[in-house]
């Protein structure tokens, strides 16, 4: 944190699901799920300022991105401002590097980045558990963006408890061309015809001993019977990245991004290097840990 001129800088980074299990259908259409949620290194660079005027300024670097009220990132300043009654206005500016509508939280990565630079900032010292319940307000997965690392998330994905995670994993992600609506694809979603669901306890015993084997034997996404339906392009997408060499193959959230874990950062860099020519939004990146 810059302190002289108020200004907060932070890495907003990215997750894949290492396991997304959707355990029932609540009567309000939400689910509860148990999923393994990792954070990696690729992020968003969010900059927050104060400002005077009182007024909430947005800015991004993907001018595709909207810079008002429809941007989770304004609506968490929007949120802390009303919920604390702050005089002072923000200007935030964030540096697009996650891929959107990609299964990747990278909206709600934002929104937590801005929500943490505000409590700074306004001086408000609020303790973690507050600002995850504040984030649940904007959107499921906001609450783990406020954590490092690897986490076993519940409930609607806000009952989070952090746990090991997979360290020095290199992968491949891939993002097509398009974007997923995550409500189509859980409203699309069959729980009585899912066959194979993520065994949670023994991949939290795999993390736990870092047994790679068991861990990439057990990446599983039961939001992949409806996406792979929905858009083959996402499973050809996995069969190339197993075809160039990944030894465990995902898709993450309820997609299109497909991550595939390498043996090592050259064999990544090699299947990236044929990849990227058929699909521009593609990456070589690690996981990241505390």
């Amino acid at each position: 944190m810059n302190k002289d001129n108020q200004i907060v800088q932070l890495k907003a980074r990215a997750k894949i699901n290492l396991t997304l299990d959707v355990l029932s259908r609540r009567e309000n259409g939400y689910h509860d799920v148990e999923m393994l949620m990792q954070q990696i290194n690729l992020y968003d660079n969010v900059t927050v300022g104060k400002n005077s005027s009182g007024d909430i300024n947005l800015s991004c670097s993907d001018g595709f991105l909207p810079v008002d009220e429809k941007n989770i990132a304004y609506q968490a300043a929007s949120l802390m401002k009303e919920m604390y009654q702050l005089a002072e206005g923000f200007d935030i500016h964030i540096d697009k590097q996650i891929p959107v509508a990609a299964g990747l939280a990278g909206g709600s990565t934002d929104a937590a980045a801005v929500i943490k630079a505000i409590n700074q900032l306004s001086g408000l010292n609020l303790s973690i558990e507050k600002l995850q319940e504040i984030g649940f307000k904007l959107g499921a997965d906001v609450p783990f963006c406020f954590l490092e690392g690897c986490a076993l998330a519940r409930g609607l994905g806000e009952i989070l408890k952090p746990v090991r995670g997979f360290e020095h994993a290199w992968m491949v992600l891939v993002k097509p061309n398009f974007g997923v609506s995550t409500k189509e694809v859980y409203g699309e979603l069959d729980l009585g015809t899912i066959e194979t669901h993520p065994e949670t306890t023994k991949m939290l015993e795999a993390l736990n001993e870092q047994n790679k084997r068991v861990i990439l034997s057990g990446l599983c996404n039961v939001l992949e019977t409806v996406t792979l339906n929905l858009y083959p392009k996402v499973s050809e997408i996995k069969e190339k990245l197993s075809s160039y060499g990944a030894e465990g193959v995902l898709m993450s959230g309820s997609g299109p991004t497909v991550f595939g874990f390498f043996p090592s950062y050259e064999r990544a860099k090699k299947a990236h290097k044929k990849l990227k020519k058929q699909y521009p939004q593609s990456y070589v990146v690690s996981t990241y840990n505390q």
